[in-house]
């Protein structure tokens, strides 16, 4: 199933890659439109990686059958969070980026990120990968099994640059979630690049230019 998405290359030969992990209810084309506006024709080649998510029913859409990386009941930080599904996302991620190894893209030359839901596992599994990435970036989520963060988290990330943004204005996941994961993980020593934009659940020009130069900066 990890295998399963969208591959958009840059330029020939990419050293360097970014798996970029969508919504819930999205899929991998989501924010493929996004490519020609964080890499422009003369940059350093990137492929970006946009897997689909496995068909799942959704216990917060009424059960629906959707891509997610995992059920939603609740979003609020009192009700049961589905570990089974995450910890099983976490492996396809962990996939993914080997896969990315196995193509000669070493760990250290991968951001991994992720919008909504696809932040929140991006979050997850980056800071618990047990090799070094390039980066993290976080678009309008929140720590998952937060709980568990202090003793799961690999040293390897620890100094891994973080990308978190949200908008003051989102009504599906609450502003105050993406801040206390700010908070959490500048309380931990990472080094967090937070933004808040005047959006809803969504993206905005301003937000894009802003990836655009950190990946200059963590993909050189």
């Amino acid at each position: 199933m990890a295998r399963e998405g969208v591959e958009v290359e840059t330029g020939r030969d990419p050293q360097a890659a970014v798996i970029w992990l969508h919504g819930l209810g999205a899929d991998g084309h989501d924010f493929e439109p996004l490519v020609p506006e964080l890499v422009q024709p003369a940059e350093r080649a990137l492929r970006f990686v946009f897997p689909h998510a496995p068909m799942r029913p959704v216990t917060l859409n009424n059960g629906y059958v959707m891509r997610a990386w995992y059920d939603i009941i609740a979003l609020d930080r009192r009700t049961t969070e589905d570990e089974d599904g995450i910890r099983a996302s976490q492996t396809l991620i962990t996939e993914l980026i080997r896969r990315e190894n196995v193509r000669g893209i070493a760990t250290e030359h991968i951001v991994l990120a992720g919008f909504s839901q696809g932040g929140a596992m991006a979050l997850f599994a980056g800071t618990r990968y047990p090799e070094r990435l390039a980066g993290i970036i976080g678009l309008s989520c929140y720590q998952l099994l937060a709980g568990r963060f202090a003793a799961e988290r690999n040293p390897a990330n620890q100094a891994t640059p973080i990308f978190l943004a949200h908008g003051t204005q989102d009504p599906v996941v609450a502003p105050v979630l993406g801040e206390a994961t700010c908070r959490q993980l500048q309380a931990a020593g990472y080094a967090v690049e937070w933004h808040a934009y005047s959006m809803p659940h969504s993206v905005c020009p301003q937000e894009v230019a802003d990836i655009a130069a950190w990946l200059r900066r963590v993909l050189p």
